[in-house]
């Protein structure tokens, strides 16, 4: 369905009941609101997957305003402000309330900006393989570490110059090291639909990518939050998580550590992330620090 949210038609799918029998009565479930990575990715990449938490929530699925099948063709509204403000608009639209936002990658980065600038909105933040602030000679020496120089330099070649030719290049090579365990299927990429336009708009040291920072803003936090980031993750290098567990309060907090993840940490070891997410919706306060 497409959803009107503040002057553009978001694509939404919902991939369950919210409201299911129980017993004598009608139980409502919580809802999970999902939010793709990229940007200029949809939502398609990680659905079949996350659809799978329908036993412990209603899982809704957006593209994000720009990206996949969602309207939003005015780069000056292809930003983490305009986003944040469109999860909390869509929110409004579908009367949703103490939403448990899951923001994986680039979603992640709309987590933080939407939790911080709401943060009396959500109900739960998850946060997966994502950072409060990126850092690109980081994520070079990533890249290098796990793939060898030549990995490393076309890493550094893209991100520092965004091109489409340059893209399509990083897509090819670059992407499969977002999976630690070589073993398991790749994504499905060719049933995404790409916008490389919004991509290339944000990514980079010189666009929005290179100067949001997010660390300050964390403090405001008022939700629990579960943060997972992967140890052999070269886009958002463990570094990287590490700095932003230490600026989200701790007492909100629980971080994991996945030892045998790269960036893609619930193609690698699903029976573990979903499982921590599982245990996390389910939970009626913050895990224990």
């Amino acid at each position: 369905m497409l959803i009107f949210v503040n002057g553009v038609r978001l694509f939404v799918d919902v991939a369950n009941f919210g409201l299911v029998p129980d017993g004598d009565t009608m139980r409502e479930k919580p809802t999970l609101l999902m939010l793709h990575g990229g940007p200029g990715w949809d939502h398609v990449g990680f659905k079949e997957a996350f659809a799978g938490l329908s036993d412990v929530a209603q899982v809704v699925f957006c593209d994000l305003r720009g990206n996949g099948r969602s309207e939003g063709d005015d780069p000056a509204t292809w930003n983490l402000a305009q986003w944040a403000d469109d999860v909390k608009g869509l929110c409004d639209a579908l009367g949703i309330v103490r939403p448990i936002v899951c923001g994986l990658s680039f979603g992640g980065f709309v987590a933080q900006a939407y939790a911080t600038r709401y943060p009396d909105h959500p109900g739960k933040l998850i946060l997966l393989s994502t950072a409060a602030r990126i850092d690109f000679p980081t994520i070079f020496a990533a890249f290098e570490r796990v793939g060898g120089p030549d990995i490393g330099a076309l890493a550094e070649s893209y991100w520092m110059n965004p091109t489409p030719e340059g893209r399509a290049r990083y897509i090819e090579r670059c992407r499969p090291f977002y999976r630690h365990r070589r073993d398991r299927p790749p994504p499905n990429l060719s049933r995404i639909i790409m916008r490389t336009e919004v991509a290339l708009h944000f990514n980079g040291p010189r666009n929005e990518q290179g100067r949001f920072d997010f660390r300050d803003d964390l403090e405001r936090l008022r939700c629990p939050v579960l943060l997972m980031a992967g140890e052999h993750d070269p886009i958002v290098p463990i570094p990287l998580a590490e700095a932003t567990a230490a600026a989200i309060p701790a007492h909100l907090l629980h971080f994991e550590r996945l030892d045998q993840c790269a960036h893609d940490i619930h193609g690698d070891d699903p029976d573990r992330v979903f499982g921590a997410i599982r245990d996390f919706i389910v939970a009626p306060h913050a895990p224990p620090a």
